[in-house]
């Protein structure tokens, strides 16, 4: 049998989870190759906890050489090309053959998409937006703090409550909480909406607890940098001295350059084995659209939230299948739908949902009591995850 050439793009969770576990399930039968443009892997779960001062940016990250110690190859470039019928993929004007093709490699900001908001507001899905967010906060003392989510899909549907609710934290920790007034305004029916109406009035009510304020169905048109007034479709308007912002979510270039998006933007992918339209072509994590069957209503359809949960399941399914492929044994493992998240709260406690994406006639989530052990779980999470992969 001759050895196969498996090339994972992206070392994120999904990208990550899926070259450890091929390595170890495929051995000297394989050659794993993971490429990404970042020589650090950046644990996205732990973003708001250096918001929160409770960790350095440097803790949250691992250099992606480190993998070269399980036997699995790091290539730090970035992928220009890749051609599904040919197996092939171009970076810095090589080219590469494949047997095997997994794409992991998430989804990107796209702040220019709304005229004026990557001028006026901080984009808190990155490492440098958060150290400005931080120093913001440490220098607030009054004021509006609107958190916006301005499109749909995002990755992680908890981080924009969360991070109302850290700062929340912050503010009544520095003294400065009754200067001010949170707010979010989303386009959003309610929170996460695709966890369903129980989850979605469950984190309501946490926000009315706290005194932050939720506008759904709020529509942004633009943003003014100099007033830093949001302008929203329909003529209203919203002034305040501190905007941070989900940003707009896009697939990266080379993912719509190569043909591999839908009319979405995203990946189409089969729903149980993370299969392409390609042969030996497979997708997990934020870069895929997957379609579910439930609905909670009639006339909406419903889509698998981006969540890194997700990409870790799915890229262990992907990794089982493309294992028992090369040893010409049947598919072993389908990815079913289930899915969890932690809510973090601030003042050491977190909610935690869980449920089935995959059921019908609409998905099933409930939200577990907020409490200081579900923070905790959270924290030896992060401990396993960096033993376990890194």
């Amino acid at each position: 049998m001759s050895r196969k050439t498996i090339c994972v793009l992206g070392g994120g969770i999904g990208g990550v989870v899926a070259a450890v576990s091929l390595k170890k399930a495929t051995r000297s039968a394989a050659r794993i190759i993971l490429i990404d443009k970042n020589t650090e892997h950046i644990f996205a779960p732990s973003f708001l906890w250096v918001l929160a001062g409770q960790r350095s940016a440097e803790q949250i990250k691992r250099p992606l050489e480190r993998l070269k110690r399980k036997g699995i190859e790091f290539i730090n470039q970035e992928v220009s090309r890749i051609y599904p019928d040919d197996r092939s993929i171009v970076f810095d004007d090589q080219v590469m053959k494949y047997d095997y093709l997994i794409l992991a490699l998430g989804a990107e900001s796209n702040m220019p998409l709304i005229d004026g908001l990557e001028e006026a507001a901080i984009n808190f899905y990155s490492l440098e937006g958060i150290g400005r967010l931080r120093k913001a906060i440490d220098e607030f003392d009054g004021g509006e703090v609107i958190v916006l989510v301005p499109s749909n899909p995002y990755k992680c549907p908890a981080a924009p409550y969360e991070a109302a609710f850290l700062i929340d934290h912050e503010l009544r920790v520095k003294k400065a909480k009754k200067n001010a007034k949170i707010s979010i305004y989303t386009i959003e029916p309610l929170p996460m909406p695709g966890a369903g109406p129980q989850i979605g009035e469950a984190i309501k009510g946490f926000l009315a607890n706290r005194g932050i304020q939720f506008f759904p169905n709020m529509s942004i048109d633009s943003v003014d940098a100099v007033s830093k007034t949001i302008n929203f479709k329909g003529g209203e308007s919203k002034r305040a001295d501190l905007i941070i912002t989900v940003p707009p979510h896009k697939t990266p270039d080379v993912i719509k350059n190569s043909g591999l998006a839908d009319e979405s933007g995203w990946v189409p992918v089969n729903n149980k084995t993370l299969e392409t339209k390609h042969k030996n072509v497979f997708a997990v994590g934020d870069v895929t659209k997957i379609a579910l069957e439930g609905r909670y209503k009639p006339d909406k359809q419903l889509s698998l939230p981006k969540a890194g949960v997700f990409a870790h399941e799915q890229a262990l399914v992907v990794a089982e299948n493309i294992a028992a492929d090369i040893k010409n044994e049947p598919k072993k493992r389908e990815f079913d739908g289930q899915g969890a998240c932690f809510l973090e709260l601030g003042d050491g406690k977190a909610g935690y949902a869980v449920g089935n994406f995959y059921e019908v006639p609409h998905p099933v989530v409930k939200m577990r009591t907020p409490s200081r052990t579900w923070h905790l779980y959270k924290v030896l999470f992060e401990k396993y995850w960096f033993w376990r992969w890194f």
